[in-house]
């Protein structure tokens, strides 16, 4: 679960990731399908919202881009409280799929 909060930054500047609950192994062999529940509302990648069960690590990447936009704004970006705001406003934020 790539968010702000499960980022961990010591004294001396060492950083390290935390929270692996929801980690899986991603195998071009593996074709099982996967939960759409995993990833904290605020950092869900569209595809989650949409309830995509086969996905790779472009959901991380999703995360990792609202984590950074997070340490640019000083807040969370997308602050959605239901799965349908939260599509809402990154549709607002990016624009709606063609």
């Amino acid at each position: 679960d790539i968010k702000a909060s499960n980022i961990l930054v010591n004294n001396k500047g060492v950083l390290k990731l935390a929270d692996f609950g929801l980690a899986n192994v991603v195998t071009l062999k593996n074709k099982n399908q996967l939960t759409s529940r995993v990833v904290t509302l605020w950092y869900r990648a569209p595809e989650l919202l949409m309830g995509s069960t086969s996905y790779g690590v472009s959901i991380d990447l999703w995360s990792v881009g609202c984590v950074f936009a997070e340490i640019l704004m000083g807040k969370p970006i997308l602050k959605g409280r239901t799965e349908i705001e939260q599509l809402h406003k990154i549709y607002k934020l990016c624009g709606s799929p063609a």
